[in-house]
């Protein structure tokens, strides 16, 4: 069990989560895309979006696919599916100048 296994399964533990539902690299995915292509703050933030979506009944699969789509075609971005920061800025949430 690495680090993360450790992790997921005490975060469960502590909110009664079955770790079975959990996907791991689902949400890591969603996390990198949002980070690359939109700006890093929005990765924590859409991880917890996708959360709440989830808990209120939507599809884990089908949330994370539309959250990837939107982040792949950010217009902030170019829409290219490549572009670091997603604002000009930093990546921290700053705008560039």
């Amino acid at each position: 069990m690495n680090a993360m296994d450790r992790w997921v399964a005490a975060a469960c533990a502590e909110l009664d989560v079955d770790p079975a539902q959990v996907d791991v690299s689902q949400v890591l995915d969603l996390a990198r895309d949002v980070a690359h292509n939109v700006l890093r703050p929005g990765a924590p933030v859409t991880a917890y979006l996708l959360g709440l979506a989830v808990g209120r009944g939507a599809d884990p699969a089908v949330a994370a696919a539309a959250l990837t789509a939107l982040a792949a075609h950010w217009p902030e971005n170019g829409g290219t599916g490549n572009g670091g920061t997603g604002n000009g800025g930093t990546g921290n949430g700053e705008t560039g100048s």
